[in-house]
């Protein structure tokens, strides 16, 4: 019999100091032990839904109350929560514009600002030169806010839910809450560097040439635009013969990714340079009151995260500006 039928499952397993429940389940049930077996493309939680035959996909899929079949199984519903929640986070704009996250331990973290103002790099140096400074320096703490939303629901309501479906609707909050994390994202980006202007009110093909020409030490590898600017350099006739590449994304004819995003104006056009330009600091992982999914009060499910951004490279970011009408 395979261990995993043998692991207990607790509600304390949600509440472990510097562990996840899925660390935990991992723990107690290590995924190295089912290499080279039916298994193996599982991990720890995907077998305990396996374990207790809970299917979350598919044509045979089940309804929530199958997890509250068992008192041991009802532990595994704050995951499946996270997990939706998560998935529609990842599935959003916000991983195209950081470079790195990084995890704080609290509401705010130290920040860094890079000085490379002592000179400019050069192929050579010559003999006895001194070497030009790149200087790391402590700056302001950096917020981490919370986010978030509330999710009302009564078991009553949704016990014959199928998962699948319940699952679409976490997805869509979590992309949700992310949409509003990208906000941020974007206007600290916006903060860190001075725009220039269009020629004209209307986005001109020219406009995206200068803007490409702005980064000198990095690529533009993305461009974000609201919607409706987007629209607009989708119509142009350099936009065309464009079409969707492997990933199902947008690119421009000098190859950087084009994305909108509705928190911006119709006035602002970003392009970054995503291995350069920002960093996250992630304060928490998805939270939810486990307690409560588990023991069936669904009433209220309330999901946060915190998050916060630094910009990093100068030169890795520019924006511009439109000229109003």
């Amino acid at each position: 019999m395979y261990p995993y039928n043998s692991v207990k499952l607790e509600k304390g397993m949600h509440h472990l100091s510097n562990c996840s429940f899925t660390q935990a389940l991992e723990n107690a049930d290590p995924s190295s032990a089912y290499a080279g077996t039916p298994l193996a493309n599982l991990d720890a939680y995907e077998r305990q839904l396996k374990r207790f035959n809970i299917r979350i996909s598919g044509a045979d899929c089940d309804h929530v109350e199958k997890f509250y079949a068992t008192t041991e199984s009802a532990v595994l519903f704050p995951e499946f929560v996270r997990r939706a929640v998560r998935s529609g986070m990842e599935d959003s704009i916000l991983s195209e514009l950081t470079a790195t996250v990084s995890s704080a331990s609290a509401s705010a973290c130290k920040g860094f600002a890079i000085d490379e103002t002592d000179g400019v790099y050069s192929g050579e140096i010559n003999e006895g030169a001194l070497l030009k400074k790149t200087a790391i320096l402590e700056s302001a703490a950096i917020d981490l806010p919370k986010y978030g939303r509330l999710v009302t629901a009564s078991y009553e309501a949704i016990r014959q839910q199928r998962l699948d479906a319940l699952a679409v609707i976490l997805r869509a909050v979590g992309r949700k809450i992310a949409a509003g994390i990208a906000k941020a994202a974007l206007g600290v980006i916006r903060n860190s560097v001075t725009p220039f202007s269009s020629a004209s009110s209307a986005v001109t093909y020219g406009d995206l040439a200068t803007l490409y020409g702005k980064f000198s030490d990095y690529d533009l590898t993305t461009v974000i635009a609201s919607p409706s600017v987007v629209a607009e350099i989708l119509a142009m006739n350099q936009m065309h013969d464009r079409t969707l590449d492997q990933h199902g994304q947008i690119r421009l004819p000098f190859g950087a990714k084009l994305l909108k995003d509705a928190s911006l104006d119709n006035k602002t056009i970003i392009g970054i340079s995503k291995p350069f330009a920002l960093a996250a600091i992630s304060g928490s992982d998805v939270l939810l009151e486990s307690d409560r999914l588990i023991d069936c009060q669904l009433d209220r499910i309330a999901v946060s995260v915190r998050m916060g951004f630094q910009p990093m490279m100068s030169g890795a970011a520019a924006v511009l500006s439109l000229r109003s009408a």
